[in-house]
């Protein structure tokens, strides 16, 4: 059964984003209605039944956008299916999950959604901001480190889970 779906992202340096838009896409295969869209854009979510909230995460922290989004729409996110992602470990880290920072994880037990899942993100020259990122992304620990294929089972799972609940309009 389809179901109407939003996808919002806060990135950095965009690995975040195409991580959501193959969210968005895995999901459409699986027969949904999705929007993606940037946290900041992101309009009233009452048409939506699933969400699905991602952020950037670098030095244990969201990015304020989502963080916005989550605390902005608390109260109707409590009514819907709820999922959580960040990006962003890299190198030998890239396998290791991230704690939610404390008011991520406050507004998660709010909502009712399960801790984020880690995904590991990108690093690159071409894209890194800041001077720390910058610094670090001239060294070994560069790399586009996105396991493609473990996204697209994530979203898989998310697709099942949002199809065997039954549909109350």
């Amino acid at each position: 059964m389809t179901r109407k779906i939003l996808v919002v992202y806060a990135t950095k340096a965009g690995a975040t984003a195409g991580i959501a838009t193959a969210i968005g896409a895995e999901l459409r295969r699986g027969g949904h209605e999705v929007d993606v869209c940037e946290a900041s854009g992101a309009g009233p979510i009452a048409k939506y039944e699933a969400v699905i909230v991602g952020s950037a995460i670098y030095m244990r922290r969201w990015r304020p956008e989502a963080v916005d989004f989550l605390r902005m729409h608390v109260h109707e996110l409590r009514d819907r299916q709820v999922w959580l992602f960040h990006s962003g470990p890299v190198g030998p880290d890239k396998d290791q999950a991230q704690a939610m920072p404390r008011k991520v994880a406050r507004l998660a037990r709010k909502i009712g959604a399960a801790p984020a899942t880690t995904f590991a993100g990108r690093l690159e020259p071409e894209t890194a901001k800041g001077f720390l990122a910058k610094r670090i992304a001239q060294g070994n620990l560069a790399a586009d480190s996105r396991e493609w294929l473990r996204i697209a089972d994530w979203a898989n799972d998310i697709s099942s889970a949002i199809s065997a609940v039954e549909h109350t309009p």
